[in-house]
């Protein structure tokens, strides 16, 4: 395993870098496309949220392979590698394995033990396994990193170290008060209809808003959302909503209108530019109430950072909560979290040790099937008078033999192969016994998933 992640979060940078960083879906397929295109990696996954893009690798060279997965997130992401380069961290075969188990646990998000990121842990994944970029290493580290961040959630408080990003947004809004009687009959505009925009309006609805307006380039979408929170059942229709609770979709060229009768915005999209400026929030609060209470979740941001001049507005964005979060308290339950960690770490790298040496002890006995059959040709010739009974107790004899010499050497090697430093047990078996690394790369082939080169590249 030569596992190596490189990457930059909303603890190594700034979120002004961080949001010039932020890749659209269609950048990141570019970037693992382009990754296993570069010869030190064989596979590729882009792990990319609101606070943090990592570009994670199976490289057969760590010196080269720092170097191209630099170049690449520097040249998809439009910022210099000069510049780039101060904020990036890398992590290396182990150290990579538990970095990924501490963000899939929440450990390593702006707000602890928030679970929104085991959904795009899954999100990316998926792009891997969509674009073969993904062979077994990350298919397995992915899933595993999935399992323990499940793990740890039931199996800790740690849901009680924080929340999700909406909510702690929510909460910074509402100056500490509870959201529930904060929110309690007002009216909401929620832009975007994405994943996170749908927590959100999902989130308000249940803290008692009057009305949510839903936003979105696509019309469609905001209607499918407006539906879902109004639907029986939906957050709209559950214990604690505003009665008479009310949901609707507008077209973005009537923004500003709805802006006007708003009492709290969350804004959380893909677009490239400013969604929100701080004349249209000036104009609002001319034409509406006065006051808004603005949460910004994108990256790059949606809303003009000059709206924290407004009078008149409360906003809170991507670096608003990183600088509240730093403040925000641990709960004891951490630790607990960091242990599940570690042992998961230290048994995805035992397996990840044995399942190396596998092949080579699969090719060992097909090997020695081999010997057994040249052997018996051999003996069918010399002593043709055999009955088929005889033969074939001689054969089932001869195979219990290889078996059994076989047998205790294959078993401690794979025990010794899944310690620390074990990988070179596979070589020493090979050596010994002179096997074709030819046909132990055949076997490896044939017993997992693999990243694809020739799929990966874009058409000439």
């Amino acid at each position: 395993m030569s596992l190596l992640v490189v990457g930059l979060s909303h603890r190594s940078a700034p979120v002004s870098v961080l949001e010039r960083v932020a890749l659209a879906p269609g950048a990141r397929a570019a970037l693992v496309r382009d990754t296993l295109a570069a010869e030190p990696a064989t596979e590729a996954a882009v792990l990319a949220t609101c606070n943090r893009v990592e570009l994670y690798a199976d490289v057969d060279k760590f010196h080269a392979g720092v170097a191209e997965l630099s170049t690449l997130l520097a040249r998809h992401s439009g910022v210099g590698l000069d510049e780039l380069t101060p904020y990036l961290y890398v992590h290396y075969e182990d150290r990579a394995v538990h970095h990924l188990f501490s963000v899939a646990c929440g450990l390593d998000s702006m707000v602890v033990g928030e679970g929104q990121i085991l959904g795009q842990i899954k999100d990316a994944l998926a792009l891997g396994q969509e674009l073969h970029t993904a062979g077994r290493l990350l298919n397995d580290l992915f899933q595993q990193a999935l399992r323990v961040g499940k793990r740890a959630h039931s199996e800790t408080g740690i849901d009680k170290a924080g929340q999700s990003l909406v909510t702690f947004g929510l909460e910074q809004l509402a100056d500490g008060a509870p959201v529930e009687g904060w929110a309690a009959g007002r009216r909401a505009l929620v832009i975007g209809a994405g994943s996170m925009s749908s927590l959100a309006a999902a989130t308000l609805a249940r803290a008692g808003v009057a009305h949510v307006a839903v936003a979105n380039r696509t019309l469609e979408r905001a209607e499918r959302l407006a539906a879902i929170l109004t639907e029986p059942g939906g957050p709209g229709r559950q214990d604690g909503s505003a009665p008479g609770f009310t949901a609707s979709a507008v077209q973005m060229d009537a923004l500003a209108a709805e802006l006007a009768l708003a009492d709290v915005v969350v804004s959380c999209t893909g677009a490239t530019g400013l969604v929100l400026t701080a004349d249209a929030l000036r104009t609002a609060l001319a034409a509406g109430h006065g006051r808004l209470a603005v949460l910004d979740l994108a990256m790059p941001r949606d809303v003009d950072a000059a709206a924290h001049r407004l009078e008149g507005v409360r906003l809170v964005d991507i670096e608003t909560l990183a600088e509240a979060s730093a403040d925000a308290p641990m709960a004891a339950d951490v630790d607990a979290v960091r242990t599940i960690v570690s042992d998961e770490v230290a048994a995805f790298g035992a397996a990840q040790r044995a399942a190396h040496i596998t092949p080579t002890v699969v090719a060992l006995r097909a090997m020695a099937a081999d010997v057994v059959a040249g052997e018996m040709a051999r003996l069918n010739g010399r002593l043709p008078g055999l009955d088929d009974k005889q033969r074939a107790e001689i054969t089932q004899t001869v195979r219990r033999v290889v078996d059994k010499l076989l047998h205790a050497p294959t078993v401690r090697v794979k025990e010794l192969a899944a310690t620390p430093g074990g990988a070179g047990y596979a070589d020493a078996l090979r050596e010994l016994f002179d096997l074709d690394p030819q046909a132990v790369a055949a076997v490896s082939r044939a017993d997992q998933p693999t990243a694809h080169r020739q799929d990966t590249r874009e058409p000439a």
